[in-house]
């Protein structure tokens, strides 16, 4: 189903920024996470085979792409993808861009009716500051959490690939909605496993994903110790999967609830259904790159918001590079 209020609310905020002035900006908006936690890793390998027992494998991933700034806020653009393989075959659905023009003004009332609309909850309006400048990211995760309420709703005997953790308690990831997603995802007889491209996670010092035994893959790590701080709470088991030959390692949630057999059961059917290179799902990577903005993409949006909008375009002096010539890298380099 197309996200109508997801268009609705893209052309509103747009119609209200008509005939003004915007900043060009191809900077993607990312949320910094710093936090570091030291854990302990269970040096003896869970060895995997693949289980080839027909499995629908789904994936879903969103992306934010900052267009441009104007007097009052910022345009921005997000996107969202699901992928999934059913019989040897990858199928997709693609949504988006929307393109939102998001002010001091509007931040607010815009999230709470995303909120509303797609998760059933604004519980996290008024227990987490919204920064304008994250908005984009905000936005963009409430799309993603929609996408992965409805694979949970719709599949059955699946495994659902998320991007990211099983972390809990966090702005973007309120508990109740994370515990009825994993919920649902039970009842239907899916089971969840979340992947992590970075993780600040160490054992002895070092990263979990660069502390590995020699041992031949495809092989996972049961990990303990973990104690997130309030209010964040860890909804998964947490493992290193390395699942093919070569340098790359991932940290893999997955759904605490489920029987240990079952999270074994889970890898190995992923082993045996999906295609995987460098230890990552190939449904996962497809869901990535089928949300991401290319270049021209980013054009296009540029070329449509100011066309449509009868926006001007303006080019404002970098300070840095004004003030102190080639050595002014600028804020995005600092």
């Amino acid at each position: 189903m197309l996200p109508q209020r997801l268009i609705q609310l893209s052309l509103h905020t747009l119609k209200t920024v008509q005939n003004n002035t915007i900043q060009l900006n191809q900077q993607t908006i990312q949320q910094a996470y710093t936090e570091t936690h030291t854990i302990q890793l269970n040096p003896k390998p869970i060895t995997l085979k693949p289980n080839r027992t027909q499995t629908t494998i789904a994936a879903v991933d969103t992306s934010n792409m900052k267009i441009g700034e104007t007097p009052t806020g910022i345009i921005a653009a997000v996107r969202g993808a699901a992928v999934w393989k059913q019989n040897k075959h990858y199928h997709y659905t693609r949504l988006g861009p929307f393109i939102f023009h998001i002010t001091e003004e509007n931040k607010r009332q815009l999230y709470q009716t995303l909120a509303t609309a797609y998760l059933n909850t604004n519980d996290t309006i008024h227990a987490y500051p919204l920064n304008l400048t994250q908005m984009p990211n905000r936005i963009a995760n409430l799309l993603e959490k929609w996408l992965q309420t409805t694979l949970t709703k719709t599949l059955t005997n699946s495994l659902i690939l998320f991007d990211g953790s099983l972390t809990a308690g966090t702005p973007d990831t309120p508990m109740p909605l994370m515990k009825e997603i994993l919920n649902t995802a039970r009842k239907r007889n899916n089971t969840v496993l979340a992947f992590s491209k970075m993780t600040n996670l160490r054992a002895n010092g070092y990263l979990i994903t660069d502390a590995l035994p020699p041992h031949k893959p495809p092989y996972m790590l049961e990990t303990s110790g973990l104690k997130p701080k309030p209010p964040t709470v860890l909804l998964g088991d947490v493992y290193v999967a390395k699942l093919t030959n070569g340098n790359y390692a991932f940290r893999l949630d997955i759904d605490k609830e489920i029987p240990h057999e079952q999270k074994i059961e889970a890898a190995q059917k992923l082993l045996g259904n999906d295609h995987l290179q460098q230890s990552y799902p190939e449904t996962l990577r497809l869901a990535h790159i089928l949300c991401t903005f290319t270049a021209n993409e980013v054009i296009a949006m540029q070329h449509f918001t100011t066309r449509h909008y009868n926006l001007k375009i303006i080019n404002r002096p970098d300070m840095h590079r004004l003030l102190f010539g080639p050595y002014g890298k600028g804020d995005m380099n600092a």
